[in-house]
């Protein structure tokens, strides 16, 4: 009896700790959608660009339940996908951004309790007067990398540069 307690509180223990670390750095939460019956969900959120004011980003990510994660044994990680679109939705102002071929990353989110996270990165498209988001798992996953890409022209509005 004592053995199936203790195996309990350590359960629920585990899950707190799980739940506290996949949190990362999120955005506003937009829409859950249920997948399946075994609980497993597609999460929408929004986040917008700490750099880039008028620009907002949703992300749709998978979030597996309770159920597959007992059926599979991995209470603490989340699979790597993830789809991106942005788009203008104010007035644009662009701060100081990176404009190297490598961008920066502008939102993270964990996936797994330790390694595993969706991370956005924005890189700056001089060229075609653009920029361009990508999501990404910072974890190779079957020999590649998930991603999606969107991109977001500024061809017509109006945009206000604040850094250099």
């Amino acid at each position: 009896m004592k053995t199936a307690a203790l195996t309990a509180r350590c359960a629920l223990a585990l899950t707190t700790v799980w739940l506290a670390a996949c949190g990362g750095l999120s955005g506003g939460d937009v829409a859950e959608i249920n997948n399946d019956w075994t609980g497993n969900e597609i999460k929408i959120e929004s986040f917008e660009d700490e750099k880039v004011s008028g620009v907002t980003c949703h992300m749709a990510h998978f979030d597996r339940g309770v159920i597959d994660r007992l059926r599979r044994g991995d209470w603490f990680e989340n699979p790597s996908n993830g789809s991106i679109s942005c788009g203008v939705t104010g007035p644009v102002v662009i701060g100081d951004i990176s404009k190297s071929k490598g961008g920066e990353e502008v939102f993270r989110q964990r996936q797994s309790i330790i390694f595993k996270k969706l991370a956005v990165r924005r890189v700056w498209d001089a060229k075609n007067n653009t920029l361009v988001y990508l999501v990404y798992s910072r974890q190779i996953v079957d020999g590649s990398a998930k991603m999606s890409i969107a991109s977001v022209p500024l061809f017509g509005h109006d945009v206000t540069r604040t850094g250099g």
